[in-house]
């Protein structure tokens, strides 16, 4: 029998861009619980956001932090032994000096989490004081504000690749991350766990922006939901297999689940 796996995106994806709703989706996610289906966090978020959210959602399945710079595993999750941190990403003191290199060497103005106050953040996110101090736990990836001129980006993407780290643009920041921080190398290995497990499955992917790109590619079924202009975002909407479900955030996520899997 063939098990279906889920990887999800959290904002934008399963959670409400603005608001960071969930309380539309909880209905199908109780059906996805009770058929025994994993729901698989990963995202761009700090361990302590992911287990905030598997709090509220009464999740206890693993999930990938800071866009995949480590696998969190429940203790006896799997029926053999296994690690309960996987870590592919880089220390974040690491890209805090990378990042400040940078700064130093292009005088461009960049603001990171870490130059950052939980209040600053609260406000400059639109999210809870409680929320923003756990954005603010960074292990494996720094999000900045990048206050340049867009025709600008490709001389910072060129300078952190220079310096042996990673890129990704989410919805609202800007990442740095190491080379081998990947949500698609997360989900690979993710996913031969459980195969181990239970032999034959199916996995789903479902996201809504660039940063999702390595995830949807890893997937065996990639599905993108619409932003909130209503509209597939261009360079996710490119890649092959992609299903474009017609469905803003959390209404598409729920289409997708219905449609295919439940």
């Amino acid at each position: 029998m063939e098990r279906t796996i889920i990887f999800t995106d959290l904002d934008g994806t399963l959670l409400d861009k603005n608001t960071y709703s969930f309380e539309q989706v909880l209905p199908y996610v109780e059906k996805l619980k009770k058929a025994k289906i994993p729901i698989i966090f990963c995202t761009g978020k700090t361990r302590a956001e992911n287990e905030y959210y598997q709090r509220k959602l009464k999740i206890k399945d693993p999930f990938i932090v800071e866009n995949g710079g480590a696998i969190f595993i429940p203790k006896n999750y799997f029926s053999f032994k296994t690690p309960e941190v996987i870590e592919l990403g880089v220390s974040y003191s690491k890209l805090r000096s990378a990042l400040e290199k940078i700064k130093r060497t292009t005088k461009f103005r960049i603001i990171g989490f870490g130059d950052m106050s939980p209040r600053e953040i609260a406000k400059d996110a639109h999210l809870p004081l409680r929320l923003a101090k756990l954005a603010k736990q960074k292990q494996y990836n720094e999000s900045f504000k990048f206050l340049e001129p867009k025709e600008r980006e490709k001389i910072l993407i060129k300078k952190i690749k220079e310096l042996g780290f990673n890129f990704a643009h989410g919805g609202r920041y800007y990442n740095i991350f190491g080379k081998n921080t990947d949500k698609g190398k997360a989900v690979k290995k993710l996913t031969q766990l459980f195969k181990k497990e239970f032999g034959k499955i199916k996995t789903l992917g479902l996201g809504d922006s660039p940063n999702d790109i390595p995830m949807l590619k890893a997937v065996d079924v990639p599905l993108l939901v619409k932003t909130p202009s209503g509209e597939w975002n261009p360079k996710v909407a490119k890649i092959k297999r992609i299903i474009k479900i017609d469905g803003i955030g959390p209404q598409g996520w729920i289409k997708a689940i219905k449609k295919y899997v439940l």
